[in-house]
């Protein structure tokens, strides 16, 4: 049982950085692989990045590669997103999920999920 709640969304202009975190309870954190996903209306969810259970492997989506960093606290069970040089298409409410592994780290696949944060990027 995980429970994971995002914050550090926010409005930015074209250009700029955001860092999202990602908090997960219980004890159970370092079992999982962690990652990014994100949703604009009338769009899919989409996957954005993921980290394996130590933080040694990361994967990323080619929109986002060289611009967005995935890492891990496992000591402050948290996640982090760092995102520079954003993009008006990055604007998007961003989710955090929990899975057994980076493989399953698919959106029907995924067992835990947090609330979401929103993230605007203006011209």
């Amino acid at each position: 049982q995980v429970q994971l709640v995002e914050s550090g969304g926010g409005l930015v202009q074209a250009g700029g950085s955001l860092r999202l975190s990602c908090a997960a309870s219980g004890r159970t954190f370092t079992n999982y692989a962690m990652g990014w996903f994100r949703q604009t209306p009338g769009k899919e969810r989409e996957f954005v990045a993921t980290i394996n259970w130590s933080g040694s492997i990361t994967y990323y989506s080619d929109s986002v590669k060289g611009r967005f960093t995935i890492s891990r606290d496992n000591a402050k069970n948290t996640v982090y997103l760092q995102m520079n040089s954003l993009k008006p298409e990055d604007t998007a409410v961003y989710y955090c999920a929990a899975s057994g592994t980076m493989r399953t780290m698919r959106i029907d696949s995924v067992p835990y999920w947090g609330q979401g944060t929103q993230v605007t990027v203006s011209l």
